[in-house]
C-alpha cells in the first residue's frame, strides 16, 4: 500500500535515471529522486516534513486529501518536444 495523505505528480525528464515530482494539494511541495520508487519514498517523509513545517510557521495546513492520487507524466518540456 502506497500511504500518501496528499496527492503526487511524479514528472520523467530526458534523464533516464532523473524524475522530479509535486504535490497540487501541497502548495511549495517539491523534490527530485532518481526512480518512481525513490520519489515515491521522498515524498512520503517529505510531505509530513513539509506539513510539519507549515505548523511550525502557524501557515495554513491543507486538509489531507480523501482520494490522493498519483499521476506518473513526462515532464512538460519532453510532452512539448514529443
Amino acid at each position: 500500500m502506497i500511504d500518501l495523505r496528499y496527492s503526487l505528480v511524479i514528472e520523467a525528464t530526458a534523464e533516464p535515471d532523473f524524475f522530479s515530482f509535486y504535490s497540487p494539494d501541497l502548495e511549495g511541495f517539491t523534490g527530485v529522486g532518481h526512480s518512481v520508487e525513490d520519489c515515491l519514498y521522498q515524498a512520503k517523509w517529505g510531505m509530513a516534513e513539509h506539513v510539519r513545517l507549515l505548523k511550525e510557521l502557524d501557515l495554513p495546513v491543507p486538509l489531507p486529501s480523501g482520494r490522493p492520487r498519483i499521476v506518473i507524466e513526462d515532464a512538460p518540456a519532453l510532452r512539448r518536444a514529443g
